[in-house]
């Protein structure tokens, strides 16, 4: 029997209220995450990546709430508890990696005093004991000369180095889960590079499980385990990354994949036509339809259900409906979609 998963977002729906009444920014998401997993979210900016994280943290803002839907983390729902609660989970059993550091760090305190608050809010270390605490962190995400560094402000470093010390304070209570949000994003290729293997290092050194969340599907596929397509507020591809990348079941997946460089020599890139429509203004059926060359009749109407695409791997998709296949093969030529006319 599989273990319990660590973390299971069920249903999760998170809505931002508005003049003409709540928009869903995430929709009805369900995911698992296991203990020592790495699990990638990936999807276009403006997909919900973002909303998610901060849905499992209860971080969302006004006019955001989270409308519907469980976040169990070690079986508790993480929305049931009270704020104190949540206060003690927060940090110290999930932490999570911001997507940018300059502004996820205090520009008034010094680096080694932000670390060493993470470790003195959650009663892990005296105050002595939390700076040195920080300065040992600091070293193990590779800072040279953490001593001094400890002493600098957040302006004083390198993006890459500030990135490191957000990593620094995620792990400081030595969480189970981690959640990172474009923890590349801004960052040159090389130090890119670095912070990865950074990551994949800590995640096995500390026995973590990660949340990778990014839009890159080239960091996804050196360092998940699985992956989860998300588009228009919804997940609608999961499944292994090696059974993704070679076998995707989403025309959006295939979009994706098939936009990534690394092709011949002067050929050219293939872009998705089209652009994510407004959470608020979503076409009926499947989000994707006015975009996709492979749509059909059902597309523009009803929302599919998830289908088998292959073991452990599911597709928000017709196309693996055995009721409709032969219908979809009929099809003389793909479909024009909308935003190409």
């Amino acid at each position: 029997m599989n273990p319990e998963p660590l973390l299971a977002v069920d249903h999760l729906t998170t809505v931002f209220d508005a003049a003409g009444g709540p928009v869903p920014a995430v929709n009805d998401v369900s995911f698992e995450i296991r203990a020592g997993e790495t699990l990638g979210l990936v999807g276009e900016s403006g997909s919900g990546k973002s909303v998610t994280a901060l849905s499992i943290m209860r971080l969302v803002q006004s006019p955001g709430r989270v409308a519907d839907g469980r976040l169990l983390f070690k079986g508790r729902d993480l929305l049931a508890l009270d704020d104190r609660e949540m206060q003690r989970v927060r940090g110290a059993q999930i932490a999570l990696i911001f997507q940018e550091p300059m502004t996820a760090l205090n520009p008034v305190f010094r680096i080694g005093a932000q670390i060493a608050e993470t470790l003195l809010v959650h009663g892990r270390a005296t105050r002595r004991e939390a700076m040195a605490k920080a300065v040992e962190l600091l070293r193990a995400v590779r800072i040279t000369n953490p001593e001094a560094r400890a002493a600098d402000y957040p302006h004083q470093l390198s993006g890459g180095m500030r990135q490191r010390v957000l990593i620094a304070m995620a792990l400081a209570c030595q969480p189970s889960l981690v959640i990172a949000d474009e923890p590349t994003t801004a960052l040159d290729v090389t130090i890119q590079a670095e912070i990865l293997d950074l990551l994949r290092e800590m995640k096995s050194a500390l026995d973590l499980s990660l949340l990778l969340i990014t839009h890159d599907l080239a960091v996804i596929a050196g360092t998940a385990d699985r992956v989860a397509v998300m588009y228009a507020g919804r997940i609608v591809e999961t499944g292994p990354v090696r059974d993704i990348f070679r076998n995707p079941g989403h025309p959006y997946t295939r979009g994706l994949l098939g936009s990534m460089p690394g092709g011949h020599p002067g050929q050219r890139l293939r872009a998705i036509e089209g652009a994510v429509p407004p959470l608020g203004d979503l076409p009926p059926g499947c989000a994707f339809n006015p975009r996709c060359p492979e749509r059909f009749e059902p597309c523009t109407a009803t929302l599919p259900a998830d289908y088998a695409a292959g073991p452990n791997h599911t597709a928000k998709c017709y196309l693996h409906d055995d009721n409709l296949k032969s219908a979809a093969r009929s099809l003389k030529s793909p479909v024009v979609p909308d935003a190409a006319r």
